[in-house]
């Protein structure tokens, strides 16, 4: 399949009104966007002062659709903001990565109904969706252990999930979870959970190594109902929403993520070495240095160009998204390790310090090692891919 054989999800944003909005975008992360950042650093925590200014100025809606109040950029265009905001704090990034998603995941599956009640107020900003679907007792994808039992018109939740991005401070949590005693796909659901559900314990695990601010939970449900209206699909679609309707585009996004934190890296090594002057000469007059940088600049192109091919693809519908949706995010997360392994190098000791602003681009890179699945889910998912495009002669 061609890029050319199924028609673009959302169409692109015309050129120049797209470059008016880049524009736009790199100016609040050079200036406001870093104000929010030395606050979340100091404070811990993202204020909600932060989540209404990126509502109003509609960067939680740039990748939805006009029809339902977003600003329209196509896939591509997205990938191009999403490297931008990443070079700014990652929480920024976070909140922009996952509103601007999480909808995505809903629309393809809801009823005219849910999409009122769910799609619409997420793209506003009215409501904040956590995607939920890891598990500290299982592993990756259709491994769910979280079970529902329907009664009637309701489904009792039993489970547990963790790593849960905003599983705290949401109205309702996109969970995926399994009708008890089915197996693999077959029975899997994608539900909408209250926040204020009964039968729920919320644990706050914010305490992370970098990405401070944004806030982290663990769930326990002890047989939490939630109504079968609230499901997305029928049962039997449920990974379908949290893989193909999530997990296949965020993990492009979290690529490009990458990218532009990578890119921040860099240019913060670069600015540093021209500045840093040892036995009389500029640290850029080294051609140990001068290698390093220069390796690191086509490892930041090599992936970039990748995370875009993974981009169009997807956003062609192409067979090949999801395996290029994994070679992405692995090789731009091996990139992002040894660019910012480098940048900081280049630093010296100096960068050590927290007063240095490599210093919280090398503690937020590493949150990407493991976003969205680590590596070796990664390697896995391209693996099966190979296979089965093998075997469908593909």
């Amino acid at each position: 399949m061609n890029a050319t054989d199924v028609a673009p999800r959302t169409p692109a944003l015309d050129p120049a009104v797209f470059e008016r909005l880049r524009a736009e975008i790199a100016e609040y992360v050079a200036g406001p966007a870093e104000a929010w950042a030395d606050r979340i650093e100091s404070s811990g925590t993202v204020p909600e002062e932060l989540w209404t200014e990126l509502r109003e100025r509609g960067y939680l809606s740039l990748a939805a659709p006009p029809g339902y109040g977003g600003r329209g950029v196509s896939f591509p265009q997205w990938m191009e903001l999403i490297e931008l905001f990443a070079r700014s704090h990652a929480s920024i990034r976070m909140i922009v990565h996952v509103v601007n998603g999480t909808w995505r995941a809903m629309d393809e599956f809801a009823t005219p109904e849910q999409r009122e009640r769910f799609v619409l107020p997420s793209v506003a900003g009215r409501v904040r969706v956590a995607f939920t679907l890891t598990e500290p007792q299982a592993g990756s994808g259709a491994d769910l252990r979280s079970t529902v039992v329907r009664e009637g018109d309701t489904y009792y939740l039993t489970g547990a999930k963790h790593l849960i991005t905003f599983g705290v401070r949401c109205d309702y949590w996109l969970l995926a979870a399994r009708v008890a005693g089915s197996t693999g796909h077959e029975g899997a659901v994608a539900l909408m959970v209250p926040r204020d559900a009964p039968g729920v314990t919320v644990e706050d695990t914010s305490q992370t190594m970098g990405v401070v601010g944004t806030d982290h939970a663990r769930l326990t449900f002890d047989r939490t109902p939630v109504p079968v209206a609230h499901r997305l699909g029928a049962e039997g679609d449920g990974l379908a929403v949290a893989l193909g309707g999530f997990l296949t585009p965020s993990r492009i996004s979290v690529a490009m993520s990458c990218v532009g934190l990578a890119s921040r890296a860099q240019e913060l090594a670069l600015e540093y070495a021209r500045g840093r002057v040892t036995f009389g000469k500029p640290l850029t007059s080294r051609q140990a240095l001068q290698f390093m940088l220069a390796e690191n600049e086509a490892d930041i192109e090599a992936s970039r160009q990748l995370v875009l091919h993974a981009a169009r693809r997807w956003e062609a519908g192409g067979r090949d998204a999801a395996k290029l949706s994994s070679m992405a995010k692995l090789t731009a997360v091996d990139m992002l390790t040894r660019v910012t392994d480098k940048a900081l190098q280049v630093h010296g000791g100096s960068g050590y310090w927290k007063s240095s602003p490599i210093e919280r681009v090398y503690r937020d890179a590493r949150a990407q090692r493991f976003e969205e699945g680590t590596n070796e889910i990664q390697k896995a998912v391209v693996f099966r891919e190979l296979v089965n495009s093998a075997e469908a002669g593909l």
